[in-house]
């Protein structure tokens, strides 16, 4: 379970990097034709933490914190799919932050949950350990 964790962490990382850099020229004004390819891996940012959720659960991460993984790749998808349509214009920036931050706080579960799974495998392999 650890090293599918790992994996999947890592999946987390390069594609929010690339998300984030991408998202940084999409704001300038740039590569607004990679617009596709950022869906595409904002996607599979979600996949991953979905995948690290039901890892969890299956590890014995808290249940609220892999609960609240489930729900917030939803709250990704959902945002991401529709912020074009929502505040056009000048006031369009607020949902361009929003957006970001709930990226950001979407990397994070994944290293929350990555991390618990870590923590009880190092655990269940202790001696003495049930």
């Amino acid at each position: 379970m650890k090293g599918t964790a790992t994996t999947l962490q890592m999946i987390v990382r390069i594609s929010g990097l690339i998300l984030i850099v991408l998202g940084i020229l999409f704001w300038v004004g740039s590569a607004q034709a990679l617009i596709p390819i950022h869906m595409l891996l904002g996607l599979l940012l979600v996949l991953a933490l979905w995948a690290l959720a039901v890892a969890g659960m299956r590890s014995g991460t808290p249940a609220g914190l892999t609960g609240l993984a489930i729900v917030w790749g939803v709250i990704v998808v959902a945002l991401g799919v529709t912020q074009a349509q929502i505040a056009p214009g000048g006031a369009h920036w607020i949902v361009q932050v929003v957006h970001l931050l709930v990226g950001i706080v979407a990397i994070g579960l994944s290293e929350m949950i990555g991390a618990g799974i870590k923590k009880r495998a190092v655990t269940a392999r202790q001696p003495g350990a049930a």
